[in-house]
């Protein structure tokens, strides 16, 4: 009987960023290249520490073993899905969420801004009370706020039945039910009549239509509904900002979070104070509003 060449850990985690590569993959949903992105296909698949590889890369495997881990392979390659939705998991900030195709896979810059409290632009992260998000999606920013706000009571809101059917599941992993309200609706209409808020935070569908056209399949294979945002990526936006006010308590803050759309941004709201905030991919990601400056 034949010997197969795949034996061990290393094997595989070769074999995978050959595939990767000559099937020209796209990346950026928790992995930035074939290589990280392989490495946490073969780990999570054999049950092994995610962030410990070099003492299993000479690891002799089961053939079944082998094989799971062929499946999944082939999967990332012949599908085009995110590998989050292969795992079932993402990870944002040293904290881990539930994942599957009725939500886009977490990985906003927001989460960035939260971990440093928001400042200079609030005070101190004690007196923080209510917060809302719209948009949730997975709920993973309103999981990340409660842990950074310890005093503040969050209401989250999306449209998807599907995505909050996720949000539920997550608010329930984290122990957060007491703290994390969830409400099915467009944007601010099913909210508590007069609830107002400190802070309100969005990472909404904000992709113009070329682009939409122009997504790789990883992307495309994302809820449209929790992406597009019109022709020039401003449809929803707009409809924020014009309610915000209403909802803001004097001295808050509106954050949204826009991609790649600072152009049209600019463009749509020429004629606001917006002002840019800093974080790793740069200061064209996310911005704010004071209460100050939202009409209304």
């Amino acid at each position: 009987m034949a010997t197969s060449p795949l034996q061990t850990v290393r094997d595989l985690l070769r074999l995978a960023v050959s595939r990767f590569t000559a099937a020209k993959l796209s990346f950026g949903h928790g992995s930035a290249n074939a290589y990280d992105e392989a490495a946490y296909l073969v780990l999570h698949t054999l049950s092994l520490p995610l962030d410990t590889l070099d003492p299993f890369l000479d690891a002799r495997l089961l053939p079944e073993e082998v094989d799971a881990v062929l499946k999944v392979i082939e999967r990332r390659v012949t599908e085009r899905v995110p590998a989050a939705y292969i795992t079932h998991e993402a990870f944002m900030h040293g904290l881990r969420f539930y994942v599957d195709s009725r939500v886009i896979v977490p990985r906003s810059f927001i989460g960035e801004l939260l971990q440093e409290g928001l400042e200079p632009w609030l005070g101190e992260t004690a007196q923080i009370g209510p917060v809302l998000e719209l948009c949730t999606g997975s709920g993973c920013l309103p999981v990340i706020a409660a842990h950074v706000w310890p005093n503040a009571r969050i209401d989250a809101v999306d449209i998807s039945p599907d995505a909050l059917a996720v949000a539920r599941r997550n608010v329930a992993d984290y122990k957060m039910g007491d703290r994390i309200s969830l409400y099915e609706g467009d944007l601010y209409a099913p909210l508590p009549a007069g609830a107002t808020y400190d802070v309100i935070l969005t990472n909404p569908p904000y992709v113009n239509e070329q682009s939409m056209r122009d997504l790789p399949a990883e992307y495309l294979a994302e809820p449209r509904i929790a992406l597009a945002g019109g022709d020039d990526g401003m449809d929803i936006v707009r409809r924020i900002i014009a309610g915000a006010k209403k909802r803001l308590n004097p001295g808050g803050v509106l954050v949204v979070e826009i991609g790649n759309e600072k152009e049209n941004v600019e463009t749509a709201f020429a004629d606001l104070d917006i002002i840019w905030l800093p974080v790793s991919a740069g200061e064209e990601q996310v911005f704010l509003l004071t209460y100050e400056a939202l009409p209304g």
